[in-house]
């Protein structure tokens, strides 16, 4: 490890061989990792590339390696298990360098995911959504009408949000560009609020929503999804950016 190297790191209350499992058996890592997509098969086949396919594995060290370099190590630890991320240098893969900061995000909001996944639910079932896009100056906080929320991680909360819900929780995490929220009303669920740094790909940055629900019937769920979704492209509408 380099004194500059990207390091992530959480400590998950689960055994460590637990945690390692959760990471190893593509089954349990579609229960926290990203979100479910439209087709059927993408989350599937994302698990696929990423933790499966070249993936250097050392089982006695609980350590992957991954195509793109990112090292993960999980580490028993005396409150649980840590998990470490090492993220290989920028440059080492160009074609990847515009994308850098997102995969470093993208990282910190899975870990966080696992995390809760593992602590609150055992790796239950989940339902997801996923909304992104551009801001037009603000945040998603204030988008979403949580920027109020200000307590520390643990801090209790209460808020009616834009798309009108009630919301009650836990705040389960900040970073510089991520709020985590627990919603007692959805199982309880993981609420991340991300800013989307900006690159030449997305000039100005963006917003991005990931709603990990649980105990939701398909249904129940569904109209949940409509109507944010109605939502989030009716802001769009407005702000004149579709």
């Amino acid at each position: 490890m380099t004194d500059n190297a990207t390091v992530l790191e959480i400590t998950v209350a689960a055994p460590a061989q637990r945690v390692w499992h959760a990471l190893r058996d593509p089954a349990l890592i579609r229960r926290w990792h990203g979100w479910e997509y439209d087709d059927d098969q993408g989350l599937d086949e994302e698990i696929r590339q990423i933790f499966v396919d070249g993936v250097a594995e050392d089982a006695a060290a609980m350590s992957l390696t991954l195509q793109g370099g990112d090292i993960f190590t999980v580490v028993p630890d005396s409150e649980g298990t840590v998990v470490r991320i090492v993220r290989s240098a920028k440059g080492s893969n160009p074609e990847w360098d515009d994308w850098y900061e997102d995969v470093t995000e993208g990282w910190t909001t899975f870990l966080q995911q696992l995390k809760f996944g593992l602590e609150r639910h055992d790796l239950a079932e989940r339902r997801t959504l996923y909304l992104d896009g551009p801001v037009g100056g603000t945040t998603v906080m204030e988008l979403f009408g949580v920027a109020a929320i200000t307590g520390a991680p643990g801090s209790a909360y209460t808020a009616l949000v834009s798309t009108g819900d009630a919301f009650s929780g836990t705040v389960w995490f900040r970073s510089p560009k991520q709020l985590g929220l627990t919603v007692d009303q959805l199982g309880p669920g993981l609420l991340v609020l991300a800013t989307q740094p900006d690159s030449p790909q997305r000039p100005g940055g963006g917003a991005q929503m990931i709603l990990s629900a649980y105990g939701r019937g398909a249904e129940e769920f569904a109209a949940l999804a409509d109507r944010w979704t109605s939502w989030w492209n009716a802001r769009d509408r407005a702000a004149g950016c579709c």
